[in-house]
């Protein structure tokens, strides 16, 4: 038996004194086979920083970080629903203008002295970017339309939609303060840190209650060494973001305090990580996107799937586009709901979903949004043109597809799924 079978069996001492080398050799042997997890993305994160910063020295202030991840946030939600759509095997061009829909419901709703209460006029868009969604599923899955064609006839159907309401040119205000708040608002640096302590203690505990249960079972478990790393890492994560939040980033007013939107995507990402990781549905999700005939056959409800997929994806577009709404105090036809669509295509596969179904994970649109709001951001502040960021996103979206395309052979060859 080889050192990788015996790693993979859990046969090697990990309380031996070898553990160091195991644990580096495992994750050479990962690597070699495909399995890159968040190295890319990770390895491309710290890329851009060293040369923005390079650049230009604003580029790591407290300010300029937590204002990207502002910026960010409409992106990495939006990631959020494609990538449920990619994990399936189908794409959805249609989320920025179904967003875009949602955003004007969500104003029309609220606006003018007779406006109704904030918490209806958000249900009201959020109801709308999800009916959206299942339509559109229910077309690909009941009529057998490739989800190509019916997002793209939804693209240009919700942007025309959105003319409608608004009429050309119109720009329709949101006064609310609540709904303003959503992107604009703060929480104080001690409340923040009151909501983060509890959660990366669940986190650890939750980590460190799976291992168990896969002793329990009999089955094999990472090392405690990579347990306690990830749980390290998370803690690290969030007392970075916590701590750049708590400085004072204005210039005249004193401004601190955690993003209220940081929340917001906090909460989707761990809701829809839990749902693909730890239910039957997100198990049928990735078996759909790895084989979907032979997942039909096991008896799974395979179309019904498909057409919760693409309500997720509604729901996570009227969200972003409530958020995008809410930054920019209004909702007008100027919503370039195109660049949307392909930067949240982009964010999703830049962090590891792949194109060809099946593998991915919904934190990793995360941080594939990051990387999209660091190249917009750190060439905004060289004073670059959008031309010239569309071609530097371009390329990085070719090398991300070009690594994922490379990782499956390997596994491939490697005969994993």
């Amino acid at each position: 038996m080889t050192e990788t079978e015996l790693w993979s069996s859990g046969s090697i001492d990990r309380g031996s004194g070898g553990q160091p080398l195991a644990l580096l050799r495992g994750s050479l042997s990962r690597i070699r086979s495909g399995d890159l997890g968040v190295l890319p993305v990770v390895g491309g994160l710290f890329v851009l920083a060293v040369v923005f910063q390079t650049l230009n020295v604003h580029f790591l202030t407290a300010g300029n970080l937590v204002n990207l991840m502002v910026q960010g946030a409409v992106y990495m939600l939006l990631s959020l629903g494609t990538v449920f759509v990619l994990l399936i095997g189908e794409v959805d061009l249609s989320i920025g203008f179904i967003g875009g829909v949602a955003g004007v419901v969500t104003a029309t709703v609220v606006y003018g002295s007779a406006g109704s209460p904030w918490c209806v006029a958000i249900g009201a868009g959020v109801a709308a970017g999800t009916a959206i969604g299942l339509f559109h599923g229910l077309l690909i899955t009941g009529i057998g339309l490739p989800s190509f064609v019916v997002t793209l006839a939804g693209l240009l159907a919700w942007n025309g939609v959105m003319l409608i309401i608004l009429g050309n040119g119109g720009t329709l205000p949101i006064n609310d303060n609540v709904i303003v708040g959503l992107a604009n608002g703060l929480i104080p640096p001690a409340v923040g840190w009151m909501i983060a302590v509890p959660l990366v203690v669940v986190f650890a505990v939750d980590r460190i209650a799976a291992v168990r249960r896969k002793i329990r079972a009999g089955n094999t478990r990472p090392p405690w060494a990579v347990v306690g790393l990830h749980i390290g890492v998370t803690a690290v994560v969030a007392a970075v973001v916590l701590a750049l939040c708590s400085v004072n980033r204005g210039n005249f007013a004193p401004i601190r305090g955690v993003p209220f939107v940081l929340v917001i995507v906090l909460f989707f990402a761990v809701v829809w990580t839990v749902l693909l990781g730890r239910t039957a549905f997100g198990t049928y999700i990735y078996a759909i996107g790895g084989n979907a005939e032979a997942t039909r056959r096991a008896g799974i409800a395979v179309n019904r799937i498909r057409i919760a997929v693409f309500g997720i994806s509604g729901l996570m577009g009227a969200v972003g586009g409530i958020i995008y709404a809410s930054r920019l105090r209004s909702v007008s036809t100027n919503l370039d709901g195109g660049t949307l669509v392909l930067y949240s295509i982009a964010a999703a596969v830049i962090g590891g979903t792949s194109l060809f179904g099946g593998r991915g994970k919904a934190v990793h649109a995360v941080l594939g949004g990051l990387v999209i709001a660091t190249i917009d951001n750190g060439m905004g502040l060289l004073g670059l043109a959008a031309a010239d960021r569309y071609v530097v996103t371009g390329i990085v979206l070719i090398a991300a597809v070009t690594i994922d395309s490379i990782a499956r052979r390997s596994r491939a060859s490697a005969g994993l799924s």
